[in-house]
């Protein structure tokens, strides 16, 4: 990208707030919340995402948002580029039938769901979301998505958290764009 593109990136950043031992102590909390809580930033986070896309992912159909702060920028993204828009949402929050899949958490398990009727064999999809961590929630929606049928161009998230080294847990050939990364 270029150096204007960079810039923008860089404003971004400066927006976003961090929150110590939120939401338990020893815990580092970057906030896109204290971000998008001015009209301009919306307007500037949005432009990136839609360049980001244009640019990286020129043939996805459809965006998936993952719950919860995911669906925050994937409607709207996904109105702009004139696509799709699909929720991955936790188990029992989607009406009608859905397709399940559980994975394994640091303490324990969860399901994630999507609606059947949503995905066709062979659509391209780009997974977003607010944050990668140990990148647990995209792998797993990255694994939903293949059971379906779909195809998983990508992963596009606003922060990436380094030290936690999630993207090297999504599976192969599934490249991860952060907009903004942290230690």
């Amino acid at each position: 990208m270029d150096t204007e593109y960079e810039n923008k990136i860089a404003e971004l950043k400066s927006k976003i707030k961090s929150f110590p031992d939120f939401p338990k102590e020893g815990i580092l909390f970057w906030d896109i919340f204290s971000a998008i809580s001015e009209g301009s930033t919306c307007k500037l986070l949005q432009s990136i995402l839609v360049e980001t896309v244009r640019n990286k992912y020129p043939d996805v159909e459809a965006v998936v948002g993952l719950e919860s702060r995911g669906f925050l920028f994937s409607f709207s993204l996904a109105a702009e580029l004139g696509i799709g828009c699909l929720p991955v949402r936790k188990k029992g929050k989607l009406p009608g039938e859905v397709v399940s899949y559980k994975y394994d958490l640091e303490y324990g398990s969860d399901i994630l769901e999507i609606q059947k009727d949503a995905i066709r064999p062979g659509l391209k999809c780009l997974i977003i979301d607010d944050l990668i961590a140990t990148g647990g929630s995209i792998t797993a929606a990255s694994d939903l998505l293949k059971t379906c049928g779909a195809q998983v161009l990508g992963c596009l998230v606003i922060i990436e958290l380094e030290s936690l080294k999630g993207r090297n847990n999504i599976p192969p050939g599934i490249p991860v764009h952060s907009l903004i990364q942290y230690e």
